[in-house]
């Protein structure tokens, strides 16, 4: 909207009229500038206990601390439509970039299906414990969900709260998990060896309680999930799963 220009002395001949005005915007001014700082994101970077750096962006001021973990076709900001999302409802969000993505590094960077990528987890773990989370859980999708749950096989007990396998299950033995899951995955969800949702039935058969699993119509892999009609259902059932008692 274009500003309305006054001729010369015609805003202070306004007088009161104006500064009332003025003074009647200033609650909603400061709202949205409160807003905004809420949604603000910020970009930190952290080690890994094997000499690695890891960068990440965070979200939200919650004491309830998430880490959204990418698949192998996506990056950090590839979160940031989920992470504003959790990030509204009170969670401090952490999205980070895998060793071998963006500056992330660490040994195995250059190959990273292959590298120890539960250690960048962890690491993005203790870093939100550090700045005051008193709960932290995990999202992963695909490769980010194997080294989800491969952080919580690896984690002490009680580190890591729940995590949710975006069309994934841990590198593992499932049934080392320290962890609450949410297993979701699309019925038709296939690579080149075939369909996925028999190996994570069978992880998630072989997963302590509690646990869920999810099974989706369709065929979309891990994060794609969020591009499909199902993408609002994917998300509600994660922030309950994250904010149930």
């Amino acid at each position: 909207m274009k500003a309305k220009l006054f001729p010369a002395g015609q805003v202070r001949g306004g007088g009161r009229g104006y500064i009332s005005s003025v003074r009647r915007f200033i609650p909603i001014i400061v709202a949205l500038l409160l807003s905004g700082d809420a949604a603000a994101q910020t970009t930190v970077s952290f080690p890994t206990q094997d000499g690695g750096v890891v960068y990440a962006d965070v979200y939200g001021k919650g004491d309830r601390g998430v880490v959204l973990a990418h698949g192998g076709r996506f990056n950090k900001e590839s979160w940031e439509k989920q992470a504003r999302t959790l990030a509204a409802a009170k969670f401090r969000v952490l999205a980070l970039d895998f060793r071998g993505y963006g500056k992330s590094r660490g040994p195995g960077q250059s190959d990273p299906m292959s590298a120890p990528l539960e250690l960048d987890v962890l690491a993005a773990v203790r870093y939100l414990r550090n700045a005051g989370a008193k709960s932290v859980s995990v999202v992963g999708g695909s490769m980010g969900g194997g080294a989800a749950g491969d952080a919580s096989i690896a984690s002490q007990p009680g580190e890591i709260d729940r995590v949710v396998f975006l069309g994934a299950t841990p590198n593992g033995p499932a049934d080392k998990l320290k962890s609450s899951t949410l297993f979701i995955v699309a019925r038709d969800d296939a690579s080149e060896d075939g369909l996925r949702l028999p190996a994570i039935r069978q992880q998630y058969e072989k997963a302590p309680e509690p646990k869920k699993l999810i099974i989706l119509d369709g065929s979309a892999h891990a994060q794609f999930l969020f591009q499909t009609d199902q993408g609002e259902r994917v998300m509600r059932e994660i922030l309950h799963f994250l904010s149930a008692k």
